[in-house]
């Protein structure tokens, strides 16, 4: 099944409600949340507060990607304001296993994000326990980047992996996705794409149907 999980780190907060029903309307079936303390990554976004809020608002697939050091420390309380799925990046772990552990132990689906430079190998004592392994495109921590190209043969490795193995994990990307490439991107393998900018600078709604609409071309190609 091919997933849109827009992240609203791109969406005007002042319309920030109004923009995540645009987009769920539109098709989108996620709501990605970047969260990120500034050590991580350089940039801060938002925290628990926000996401506890727009929870009220909708009822689609909270998509929590955390961009912290450390993240076992705060497992349980994202679960506890609503996150469906949380992503933890592997080079953010000291014990990755532990903390995967710990967001299952939390009823939730788990994700592990991997930076552009960081090997699959990364996973190799891992997948069978993923719900989702989340590709960094870009070096995370700013919007608006391009897509690097040699993410895209991380992605085809993965998914030949994911077989190989039986498994039926799903495989994200993040960074300069828009409806322009995105056949690209599934076709080598995603099945959950992340738009930003491309989906909520402008006419949000129709930017999600640009997606929606490439996604249903491939599935019947």
């Amino acid at each position: 099944m091919l997933i849109l999980s827009p992240s609203i780190l791109a969406a005007d907060f002042t319309k920030l409600g109004q923009q995540i029903q645009e987009t769920a309307e539109a098709g989108a079936q996620y709501i990605h949340l970047d969260v990120m303390d500034g050590m991580f990554v350089p940039q801060i976004s938002f925290g628990m507060p926000v996401i506890e809020t727009i929870r009220k608002a909708t009822d689609k697939i909270f998509d929590v990607h955390l961009m912290i050091e450390d993240p076992g420390r705060y497992i349980e309380a994202f679960a506890s304001i609503g996150a469906d799925i949380i992503t933890v990046h592997a080079e953010a772990c000291t014990h990755l296993d532990r903390v995967i552990q710990q967001i299952k132990a939390a009823g939730k689906k788990a994700g592990v994000a991997l930076n552009p430079a960081t090997p699959l190998s990364a996973l190799d004592y891992v997948l069978p326990d993923l719900d989702m392994v989340l590709i960094m495109t870009v070096n995370p921590g700013f919007g608006g980047q391009k897509l690097i190209p040699y993410c895209l043969d991380k992605v085809r490795e993965l998914r030949s992996r994911i077989r190989e193995l039986g498994l039926s994990t799903d495989i994200e990307v993040d960074g300069g996705i828009k409806a322009a490439n995105a056949a690209e991107v599934i076709r080598a393998g995603a099945n959950v794409l992340v738009g930003g900018s491309a989906v909520f600078s402008g006419d949000v709604a129709a930017n999600t149907r640009a997606f929606i609409q490439v996604f249903r071309e491939f599935e019947n190609e």
